[in-house]
This record gives structure tokens, sequence and C-alpha cells, in this order.
């Protein structure tokens, strides 16, 4: 998974082109390309793919995606077993930050699949191949909402969201609800790793609207007032004698750097946190 941001956009209504399942016992003859978008998928077995002249060892619950113009040639991986594989073509698609009729994976042309994702697309190829077996009404459409699925899961497995802890769920209501989240997550998750553009994924808003209306409201900017959190948490720290290093003091505070958290300090309370005396 990765952080990638939303790459669907206003609408998702591929052209369907085909499906085909078939079990391959030798290399494939021609090193080709196509002018649409073509999946495949390792139903079983094993075996290499040519791609762009670089070679690759695929196998069960691998999924390739070959965009038009990439050169890809199925092989053998000399074991004389079978691989069984699905494929699926389509064309007219347009995702966010890709030219049109891509669709980019993450890492490269194959993705390993594991787990309850893997199932996923093993059920909806299931259902694909089956429903391509069976000539009934509406079957161009069936396939089309199949394939609409598909391309879904592997973007949400691209751009999986980021878990906020303790079930924390935004709601922009309005400006000032949307401030008051915000610092009541920064009150409880100081300690942790605060980024404007997690909480602006998750709020469904833009990091420049939430920085905006934020020090409208509150004559701040969120990354000013979560440090302005932070450096209180740590004086109370400091002056309760409840440590045994700097380094300690900053990390319970969100601070991974010592000498940053020290400059910090020291800018809003103009002295080092090394000064700060013990409260009797």
């Amino acid at each position: 998974m990765t952080d990638r941001k939303e790459i669907i956009g206003e609408e998702l209504n591929p052209t369907f082109l085909f499906t085909w399942k078939g079990t391959r016992l030798c290399d494939e003859k021609k090193y080709h390309s196509h002018d649409h978008i073509e999946i495949a998928f390792i139903l079983s077995g094993k075996g290499r793919y040519r791609i762009d002249s670089e070679f690759y060892y695929v196998e069960e619950g691998d999924l390739l995606i070959f965009n038009p113009g990439v050169y890809h040639q199925a092989l053998t991986d000399g074991n004389g077993k079978p691989t069984i594989e699905f494929f699926v073509g389509f064309t007219d698609v347009a995702f966010r930050e890709m030219m049109p009729n891509r669709f980019d994976i993450a890492d490269g042309p194959i993705l390993h699949t594991t787990g309850e994702f893997r199932q996923k697309l093993f059920r909806i190829v299931s259902s694909m191949d089956a429903e391509n077996e069976i000539l009934r009404q509406g079957r161009y459409f069936m396939l089309r909402a199949y394939l609409v699925q598909l391309i879904l899961l592997i973007v949400r497995e691209q751009t999986a969201p980021l878990k906020l802890r303790k079930g924390y769920e935004f709601e922009s209501v309005s400006k000032k609800y949307v401030v008051e989240q915000i610092i009541s997550y920064f009150s409880d998750h100081y300690a942790e790793k605060i980024s404007l553009d997690q909480i602006a994924e998750n709020m469904y808003l833009s990091p420049f609207y939430i920085s905006k209306i934020f020090k409208s409201e509150t004559g701040n900017t969120p990354i000013h007032y979560l440090i302005n959190i932070r450096l209180e948490h740590a004086k109370e720290i400091l002056e309760s004698g409840d440590y045994t290093s700097i380094q300690e003091v900053a990390a319970q505070v969100g601070y991974d750097d010592a000498y940053h958290f020290s400059k910090l300090f020291k800018k809003k309370y103009e002295v080092p946190p090394s000064k700060i005396k013990r409260k009797d």
C-alpha cells in the first residue's frame, strides 16, 4: 500500500473490450503491444513475462497491467507445468495525474497480491469468467460492472487511507466544527506523527483550505498550534522531573530530533529545556 493521492475523477466509465482465460503450456510466440489497457491475473502456476525488454517471474496471485504501447510476452519458466491466466482488456479511462488511457501502479507492471485483496480479485475474475461463458441479457454491462469493481479494488490497494487511531472521524459540518475537531485531534495525538496532508485527506478537504479556516478561527496555523501544544506538554514533563534525557522528552511529545525540539522550546520559552527546573 502507498499514500498516493486520490486518482479517481468524477466518473469511471471504461469501455469493456474482452476477457480470456487460458492455460499456458508454451511460450507466447509474439512479443507485442496493444492500443488498449490489458490486465493479466495469474490464477495458478508459475511463469515468466518479458515486459519492455525486462524479464519478470510471476506466480499465482500476481497481477500485471500492460498499458498501451507496452511490449510484453508471456513465457513459461521451464518446469513443464501449466500456468492458468485470466485477461481483461478495456479502454476509455482517465485517472488523475496520469495520461489518458493509462493505469499506472506504484511498483511497476506487476502487483504481488496477498490475503483478502487476492481473494477479492479471485472472486471478481471468477465472476467475469462465468459471465463470459453464458450468453444472457445484459452480459456486456455485467462484465463492465465487474471491470469497474476490479479497477476500484486495485486503486484502493494502491491508495489505502491512513487509519487514524481511536476511530477518529471528521465531519466537515462547519468551519468552527472542523477547527474544533482538529484541535481535539492534536490534543489526543500530539505525541504521534501528524501531517496536515494526512488530516486534509481524512476530512476530504484541501490542506490550503484547512490552513485558511484554522488561522481565521484561531489566529494561528495548524502546525504552529500543534507545536505549542507539544511544547506546553514538554514543559510540564520537564517541570515534573519525570524523565531521563532531553531526547526522551522530545520523543514523548512527537519529536525524533532532540536538537530541533530544543530550538523550538528555546524560541518559545527563551531558555533551553535543560534549564527548566523541577517544581517542588
